[in-house]
């Protein structure tokens, strides 16, 4: 609906520099926004300020010369109810009850595919994301960046987008020595928890060999890690499915594409060497300084792993990179865009910086168990408040924010928890349909033109919005807000609910029509729902 009304100020504006009322020039990118407050219809524009500074105009007037305009091409479409000028230049459009009614035909019409879009068709997006060392179980900050990273594919998929998920296993580094030593139970250990224990266990206390090589022990520890531990709380706990784990030591190392980057940035000159050691030109791209990618001693570094990484995602295809990474990677960013531009990738690479979480009840933080030493894992707090209360919980906030989960409000299962609040909403649409057959009402085609009350129309405007809400989270990877639609449409549908009856004998062709709204309304909410990977009960 934005772009056709865009199109539409476009041409308005276009007639009236015709009509010499205006000087031509180019006109200015039109902003179409909802307003808060639906009394201002459903969307606004400032679009008659930017016209009036351009051409030294009264805004007003210009606001004025627009609504002429469109009125007299809106008396044979009828998009709109009406169009009124407010403040000093505002446009603000009510769209008439025929535009707004067609919207339930096209829900109906279309079910669970309602809102796709096809503007990613042919695009490769590889979305990584969060790739944890496989050194302990995974934490709240991992489940952070692992439900927003889920969330953003689901919906870039919906949006037409050919998506890969990707965890990659950094398990060719320092920290495999650290784990070693740790399951070892020597003087360099690092890491503890019931996880160790059970690893000392099964590793070195049950092993007859006396003195056992910390990296070999690291090695088998962490794919032990990463086989009963990460994968198994993916698959079972976060419900985060991954197309593809890429191991560092096999597929990038191994697989030669450390030293085929190496080659590449030297056939480029874009490397020189210095003091021994091979450097790449990063401050070339904007990065603060330049990068060592092999030491002194012949060692490559860990930025040498990460340029034949980016190779191997740049080999596959891939248009579009998602990286999400915890908020002490800040550094990570300028070198890592440095490293791609220097291999050659002309693509897009996007960033998201997940914050630390901290678990607090009554205004303090919360610990909860010792099962991976200092930190609370996803699996403690999801066999605690449940998978859908941690998930739509972490994805109420932007990956930028730092997050406070408030374990008391998981925990209540009443209208104040979020969660229980929207798929109640669901639930009692899914209880509205099933008493409806019971007394007789088929999917009949109701009469959207008779769905006239302000609540009627306030949900009908929220139905409207699903394609636009996909399309703003698939172009601007902001999730946070799938949970705040779904909070404000279950607003919206309680509210509804509260103020018009739904089944009246007396009124059949109504009920009929707020049937079909109830229908359409049950469709997006649980579609919505789903992109967040979230379940939209039938019963509660």
């Amino acid at each position: 609906m934005k772009v056709i009304l865009e199109q539409k100020i476009r041409e308005a504006i276009s007639a009236i520099q015709e009509e010499g009322v205006l000087p031509v020039f180019d006109i200015p990118e039109i902003h179409i926004e909802r307003p808060k407050d639906e009394q201002f219809g459903e969307y606004t524009t400032n679009i008659a300020l930017m016209v009036a500074k351009v051409a030294g105009k009264n805004p007003r007037e210009i606001a004025e010369k627009i609504i002429g305009q469109l009125t007299k091409n809106n008396q044979q479409e009828k998009m709109f109810e009406k169009i009124e000028a407010a403040g000093p230049g505002h446009l603000n459009f009510y769209l008439s009850q025929g535009v707004l009614g067609s919207v339930l035909s096209s829900v109906l019409e279309k079910g669970k595919d309602f809102g796709n879009l096809d503007f990613g068709r042919g695009i490769k997006i590889n979305n990584e994301f969060i790739s944890a060392n496989p050194t302990g179980p995974l934490h709240l900050g991992n489940a952070r960046g692992g439900f927003l990273g889920d969330t953003l594919s689901r919906v870039l998929r919906k949006a037409g987008y050919e998506v890969t998920n990707e965890y990659y296993v950094n398990d060719a580094g320092e920290q495999i020595v650290k784990l070693g030593h740790s399951v070892l139970k020597d003087s360099e250990a690092v890491y503890g928890g019931e996880y160790i224990e059970a690893l000392h266990e099964q590793l070195v206390a049950n092993n007859k060999e006396k003195n056992p090589d910390a990296w070999e022990v690291g090695r088998t520890a962490a794919n032990i890690v990463l086989e009963q531990h990460i994968k198994k709380t993916l698959a079972e706990k976060m419900n985060v499915p991954f197309e593809l784990f890429v191991s560092e030591r096999k597929n990038i190392i191994e697989g030669g594409y450390v030293d085929k980057a190496i080659d590449m940035l030297k056939e480029k000159k874009m490397v020189y060497e210095n003091e021994g050691a091979l450097w790449l030109r990063t401050t070339d791209f904007d990065d603060d300084k330049d990068r060592v990618l092999v030491k002194g001693d012949g060692t490559k570094t860990y930025f040498a792993s990460d340029c034949g990484y980016l190779l191997y995602k740049m080999e596959r295809g891939f248009q579009v990179l998602l990286l999400t990474l915890g908020a002490d990677h800040h550094g990570y960013v300028a070198r890592m865009q440095a490293a791609a531009k220097a291999l050659g990738f002309s693509g897009e690479m996007k960033f998201f910086l997940v914050q630390l979480v901290k678990l607090v009840k009554d205004g303090q933080e919360v610990r909860m168990s010792k099962r991976a030493g200092n930190i609370v894992t996803i699996d403690e707090l999801i066999e605690r408040v449940g998978y859908d209360v941690a998930r739509f919980f972490f994805l109420m906030y932007a990956p930028e924010t730092h997050m406070s989960f408030d374990l008391g409000l998981a925990e209540e299962h009443s209208a104040k928890n979020p969660v229980f609040y929207v798929e109640y909403a669901h639930a009692r649409l899914a209880s509205i349909l099933r008493k409806a057959e019971e007394e007789g009402y088929a999917n009949e085609d109701g009469d959207a033109s008779l769905l006239v009350h302000p609540k009627e129309r306030a949900l009908l405007r929220e139905i409207s919005f699903f394609p636009e809400l996909v399309e703003m989270v698939a172009r601007e990877y902001t999730v946070q807000r799938l949970p705040q639609y779904a909070i404000r449409l279950a607003d919206t549908l309680h509210s509804f609910y509260d103020t018009c009856r739904v089944i009246d004998e007396k009124e059949r062709p109504l009920t009929l029509a707020r049937l079909r709204l109830i229908r359409s309304a049950k469709i997006v909410l649980g579609e919505t729902l789903n992109m967040m990977g979230i379940e939209a009960p039938e019963k509660m």
